[in-house]
């Protein structure tokens, strides 16, 4: 038998070094872990049983998310199953006596329902910023970029300045380190262009932030950031930006657009998916563009095309009834 923080530190470590995995997924899978470790008083391996796992399991199905006071999701109970699947399959790989993963089964999870704007939503939010300076010609081809390419907020935090605008593809590297191409539209090139035409900076960041000299007032000292509406004076590049602040900014104009529901940087990406699919796409190459490993997770999207299928039937079914 060997320590279960032993093991655990083991793991992640492959984790992170042989499969590529994030700090991010690292400290996730780490949370996930020692949650049932805690939960089952788990000290080495042969502690993990098959009813500690089903009291675990009952314990995360009545446990309250603290935030909303709601029970935990079944998307959210299964993370810390799979985790434990993932961790014992990895035991077993290296010889120790352990559960069968297999005999763990995973949650059942409805089919996942997700919204998208409508395509006049969509406009007014990108022309909602005003790009009369740095800050707002940034904001705009952060928008512009988010819907040409359907990157992650991450993926998008992590562009270089440094390629070739006019070819109007972009390396990135996605979940796993795996690496694929996105393109840019012309609307995109064409922010971007104006964009990087007003920096001044030798920041690597393709996407900065930025903040305005800290001034005094006989009242308080302002400081204007990435938080406030376009429209400062000659904003300062403070370094790469940070997904909260695109969260931030895209939440404004959404706000600034009037358009009525939560507006979040996945929208649009989900937005990107829906429009390529409507538009004849191939689910395959779709799938390929999102980076998603699997086809099942680019298959959520294709309800959302339902409403095409509804204009077929209208306009086709039934028509030698008169």
């Amino acid at each position: 038998m060997a320590d279960i923080n032993k093991l655990l530190k083991n793991y992640l470590d492959y984790l992170e070094i042989e499969k590529g995995r994030t700090k991010d997924t690292r400290e996730n899978y780490e949370h996930y872990l020692t949650k049932f470790f805690d939960f089952a008083k788990i000290k080495s391996e042969g502690d993990i049983t098959a009813d500690n796992v089903r009291d675990f399991r009952i314990y995360l199905a009545r446990l309250h998310n603290p935030r909303d006071g709601e029970n935990f999701k079944r998307t959210t109970q299964s993370y810390y199953i799979i985790a434990l699947r993932n961790f014992l399959k990895f035991l077993a790989k290296n010889d120790y006596r352990v559960l069968a993963s297999e005999k763990i089964e995973l949650p059942r999870i409805p089919n996942r329902q997700i919204n998208i704007m409508e395509y006049s939503d969509l406009e007014r939010l990108m022309a909602a910023p005003k790009t009369n300076d740095l800050k707002g010609l940034r904001d705009k081809a952060i928008l512009e970029v988010l819907f040409s390419t359907g990157l992650r907020v991450s993926e998008l935090c992590s562009l270089s300045r440094y390629f070739d605008l006019n070819r109007g593809e972009i390396s990135v590297r996605g979940k796993g380190g795996k690496i694929r191409v996105v393109f840019l539209s012309e609307s995109a090139k064409k922010a971007i262009k104006n964009y990087l035409g007003k920096r001044t900076d030798a920041e690597e960041a393709l996407f900065v932030s930025l903040t305005k000299a800290t001034r005094s007032t006989s009242h308080s000292t302002l400081r204007v950031s990435d938080s406030m509406s376009s429209g400062q004076a000659n904003p300062k590049v403070i370094g790469r930006i940070i997904p909260r602040a695109i969260q931030r900014l895209i939440d404004f104009y959404g706000r600034k657009a009037g358009i009525p529901q939560k507006i979040h940087p996945h929208l649009l990406r989900h937005s990107f998916a829906t429009d390529l699919l409507i538009g004849g796409a191939d689910l395959r190459s779709v799938q390929e563009l999102l980076g998603h490993s699997n086809i099942s997770t680019t298959q959520i999207y294709t309800h959302l095309t339902n409403k095409e299928l509804k204009e077929i039937h209208k306009t086709f079914h039934g028509r030698r009834r008169g």
